[in-house]
C-alpha cells in the first residue's frame, strides 16, 4: 500500500485548499479513506472518512460545512476540499487506509 498526498501549503484566513491522495497497491474503491490531521504538540485527528462504493461521508465537528471528502476510483484519489481555513486548521495532513499512512502534507493557514 501506498499514500502519498500533495496540495497542502501557505493560505490566509478564509482561503481555500484542496488535498489530494493518490493511493496504490490495493483494491482502491472497496475500502474506505480517511484524513487526518496532526497540529504541533497534538494528537492525530480524524478529519474526515470516505466509504467505499456508496461513498458515505463522515466528519469531525470542527471541520462540518467547510470541508468536504471525495474520492475518485477511476484515479485512485482521495480529495479533501478545505474552504473558509482557519488558523486553527494548520496541521499536517494524513491520508489512512487500513492504518497505513502517506507522508503527509503540511497545510498553514496564517496571514
Amino acid at each position: 500500500v501506498q499514500l502519498v498526498e500533495s496540495g497542502g501549503g501557505l493560505v490566509q484566513p478564509g482561503g481555500s485548499l484542496r488535498l489530494s491522495c493518490a493511493a496504490s497497491g490495493f483494491t482502491f474503491s472497496s475500502y474506505a479513506m480517511s484524513w487526518y490531521r496532526q497540529a504541533p504538540g497534538k494528537e492525530r485527528e480524524l478529519v474526515a472518512i470516505i466509504g467505499g462504493i456508496i461513498g458515505r461521508t463522515n466528519y469531525a465537528d470542527s471541520v462540518k460545512g467547510r470541508f468536504t471528502i471525495s474520492r475518485d476510483n477511476a484515479k485512485n484519489t482521495v480529495y479533501l476540499q478545505m474552504n473558509d481555513l482557519k488558523p486553527e486548521d494548520t496541521a499536517v495532513y494524513y491520508c489512512n487506509n487500513r492504518g497505513y499512512w502517506g507522508q503527509g502534507t503540511q497545510v498553514t493557514v496564517s496571514s
